[in-house]
């Protein structure tokens, strides 16, 4: 294994060299990003699917990126993979005294527990237990990480039930911005909707963020047999009415 990862770092550091690639060689440390984002998601697709081949082949990628940052910043000066790979193998060891040192945990509960204040111990002192939440998180991950740190403070609901409670407080608001026809109204009680559907997720102890996947994933597949069963027929979508369209729908729910 250390053979393999040894080569990875070779190819990427030729690739960087003046002999390398161009595309290569013009990236910097910051530059590849929105690149790294874009196969998390891929990889993150691959799970939900249950793609080995692919779960294997993203895993590659996102390696890829993380060596190549680590070339990048050594050109640069700043550190390199080893210093990347001693750091992240302290802190596991740092964080898990149960396992690495005599500290006594009876479940995963107080794992947590002694994780975050291990954690809270490392990081510089905070105004704000809501700092160091990541503010480029896609926006339901940051509404579930935000309500996860003022839960922690005791800022929470009771229940689910409270927390539906507030879902049709918030619907009911929804409405009747509608009905004003304001539009920064509108998007104001929309957004709090939907971060009352996410609390109650939470309470349900639901991935607001995989529901949603999920719910997209649903719509595609049932979609694309609308698509599918009117070209079959020869037909298209422009000249389908909306009663056969949902009629297809219908029995594309019936499919598992």
């Amino acid at each position: 294994m250390e053979n393999q990862f040894s080569r990875l770092v070779d190819i990427i550091k030729t690739l960087r060299s003046p002999e390398g690639c161009p595309w290569d060689r013009e990236q910097n440390l910051y530059s590849l990003k929105n690149h790294f984002i874009e196969e998390a998601y891929e990889l993150v697709d691959a799970l939900d699917n249950r793609d080995i081949d692919n779960i294997r082949e993203e895993l590659g990628d996102l390696l890829l990126h993380i060596v190549i940052h680590s070339v990048i910043a050594e050109e640069d000066g700043y550190f390199n993979i080893n210093e990347v790979i001693q750091e992240i193998s302290e802190k596991l060891i740092r964080r898990h005294p149960h396992v690495f040192a005599d500290t006594k945990i009876k479940n995963t509960a107080e794992v947590m527990k002694n994780w975050e204040a291990i954690k809270s111990d490392e990081g510089k002192k905070k105004k704000s237990v809501l700092d160091g939440i990541p503010k480029g998180l896609p926006s339901v991950q940051h509404s579930q990480k935000l309500q996860k740190r003022a839960s922690k403070k005791g800022f929470d609901w009771n229940s689910a039930e409270d927390c539906l409670k507030k879902v049709d407080e918030e619907y009911d608001e929804l409405k009747n911005a509608i009905k004003s026809g304001d539009k920064s109204d509108i998007q104001h009680e929309l957004g709090d909707a939907l971060f009352a559907l996410i609390n109650l997720s939470r309470f349900l102890e639901i991935d607001a963020d995989e529901a949603l996947r999920n719910v997209n994933k649903r719509f595609t597949k049932r979609f694309t047999h609308i698509e599918k069963s009117l070209a079959e027929k020869g037909c298209s979508l422009e000249k389908t009415s909306l009663k056969e369209m949902e009629a297809l729908w219908q029995e594309a729910k019936k499919e598992k």
